[in-house]
């Protein structure tokens, strides 16, 4: 994971709990670190142990999306705006997967990448369906 790709209040892994980026700092060794925390825990760790989290239909639903199709081929989730959709390419190809934004396909694996593009859209973070890790709209 590129350190350059993340930004502050980005959603990542780090031991197999999940945790939001609080700060992003350089150590005078020019090494990269994040304090991240969640409900438990607040810890500043170097910036190549945390992983992303990879885009599931799970976490679509925490992140607003809604089922609206879903066939052999292909599941489609929609976000309240109309013209943001993510599918799902059931086929072995996945050809067509990831998220489309006004039809165009973007490329988009992980959270903290949905993160980002919908901070530059509509300049705020997307709300997040549970617990702890519900944000601001």
């Amino acid at each position: 994971m590129n350190v350059a790709d993340l930004k502050i209040k980005n959603l990542v892994e780090y031991k197999n709990q999940i945790y939001t980026i609080t700060e992003i700092f350089q150590s005078i060794e020019q090494a990269y670190f994040v304090q991240i925390e969640n409900d438990i825990h607040s810890i500043s760790v170097p910036a190549d142990t945390i992983k992303p989290i990879k885009i599931t239909e799970e976490w679509l639903e925490k992140l607003g999306f809604s089922r609206t199709y879903s066939s052999d081929q292909r599941i489609r989730y929609e976000r309240p705006e109309a013209f943001i959709k993510y599918d799902i390419d059931l086929s072995s190809r996945k050809i067509l997967e990831g998220l489309k934004i006004y039809g165009n396909a973007i490329k988009c694996k992980y959270i903290h990448e949905f993160q980002n593009i919908f901070s530059c859209l509509f300049g705020k973070e997307p709300a997040l369906h549970f617990g702890y890790l519900k944000t601001e709209s």
